[in-house]
């Protein structure tokens, strides 16, 4: 069944099996040959930008021939925002170009153009993503999806039932985690028997935590947990391991640049240089990722500085693929904590805190002023003081805490929920 559902997607969508097709030949190349077609791409994609763009024609105007790559402007969202029809090729009508957004889980929603062919690009790197956990195509993928504008029809996964099911693909709504929802999800898994579970970090974490505290059993079908849309740590991928009974993958992208990266079976980040070029910033910005999109020429992004940390490894995996490794931040940048003397931490600093506290169902850390910081806790309201007693004595003189037990925590437009929230 699962090679004829193969057969008949790949009739049903030509254009993403042809450009999946392409991604797995330069899977192909060596390490030297995947970088000089990445340099390749590169000039390709600054050239096309420079010729087809008012945007780019303005800021590349006086772009010497002999360029590097630290030569080339950042992007920033501000500049997305203000200059967004200047950022579409001439040959597309910006009035009747369709228009994706972002929930703003950095604190800014963004938008962006997008059309069919980004779309079913985005569709195959995401297929080849699952591919490194063995999965192939004709086999059942269940998503548990928080964004509702990807789970209606015309969605990323708001198909309709025979698409579906040629695709070998269902979607869960999850845009609220209850105990109804949970017992109801559970089932689903049990009753579709999927070979791959997809959804944002803190849902599957949530799930993952039910399937434990309920003693269910989950198929024996399952071979992976792909994690994307939110930061996933180490807390939650345990979690799911032990509940899922299999490995999970942390995939990163975004919505304007999707398929950025993508763990192996060996546990190893790397980087998809076929369809990318990512930087991590030095000095004041330490760690701050810039990305280049080399295939979108709708809506060509180029260094972009998408908000989010990580840092570029000089290393190398065994799992044979010839992409470079990266490690991912667990922060945006509008998440560090300031304290009373300026300093800034890590929000890793005080997610930290709360490992082991299993009494706990969900959490968010929010600041508003230096030195004083909210932490909103889903759980009993008895364990509101022990909680704020025993996490005061952690911090020290460091910040001054309130904990404030809530019946729910609010996620973002895009369904995600944020752990730590500066307004600092």
């Amino acid at each position: 069944m699962s090679a004829l559902k193969a057969w008949l997607h790949r009739r049903r969508q030509p254009l993403r099996y042809q450009l999946l097709d392409g991604l797995l030949a330069t899977q192909a190349l060596t390490p030297d040959q995947l970088h000089r077609k990445q340099q390749d791409d590169l000039r390709a994609m600054v050239d096309f930008a420079r010729a087809n763009t008012v945007y780019y024609g303005e800021r590349f105007a006086s772009l010497p021939d002999d360029w590097q790559i630290g030569d080339l402007p950042i992007l920033t969202k501000d500049e997305v925002r203000t200059r967004l029809p200047d950022l579409l090729a001439r040959d597309h009508n910006p009035h009747t170009t369709p228009i994706g957004h972002t929930g703003g889980s950095t604190g800014k929603p963004l938008a962006f153009y997008y059309n069919a062919a980004k779309h079913e690009l985005m569709r195959a790197g995401m297929m080849r993503s699952y591919m490194l956990s063995g999965w192939r195509p004709g086999q059942k993928i269940l998503n548990f999806w928080g964004a509702r504008q990807d789970t209606v029809v015309g969605g990323v996964f708001g198909g309709e039932r025979l698409g579906d099911f040629i695709a070998a693909e269902k979607t869960l709504p999850a845009h609220e985690v209850s105990e109804h929802n949970l017992q109801d999800w559970a089932r689903c898994i049990q009753r579709y028997r999927p070979v791959l579970l997809q959804g944002y970090a803190s849902i599957l974490a949530a799930l993952a935590r039910f399937v434990i505290d309920r003693r269910l059993n989950m198929p024996a079908s399952l071979i992976g947990v792909y994690s994307t849309a939110e930061m996933l740590d180490d807390t939650q991928r345990h979690l799911m391991e032990e509940a899922f009974g299999c490995k999970v993958f942390n995939q990163y992208g975004s919505r304007e640049i999707p398929n950025i990266a993508c763990e192996c079976r060996h546990g190893r980040m790397h980087v998809f240089t076929d369809m990318v070029w990512l930087e991590s910033q030095q000095g004041e910005n330490e760690g701050a990722l810039l990305v280049t999109s080399l295939t979108n020429r709708l809506m060509p992004m180029i260094r972009y500085e998408n908000g989010d940390s990580g840092e570029l490894l000089d290393e190398t995996c065994d799992c044979g693929l010839p992409f470079p490794l990266m490690a991912m931040g667990l922060c945006r940048k509008n998440d560090f904590i300031v304290t009373t003397d300026g300093r800034r931490l890590h929000p890793s600093f005080l997610n930290r805190l709360l490992y082991g506290q299993t009494q706990i169902a969900h959490y968010q850390f929010i600041q508003h002023m230096p030195g004083k910081i909210e932490l909103h806790v889903v759980a009993e309201p008895s364990e509101e003081r022990d909680l704020q007693q025993k996490l005061q004595r952690e911090l020290g003189a460091t910040l001054d805490l309130t904990v404030k037990c809530v019946t729910a925590i609010d996620r973002t437009a895009s369904g995600k929920h944020r752990y730590v929230i500066s307004h600092c």
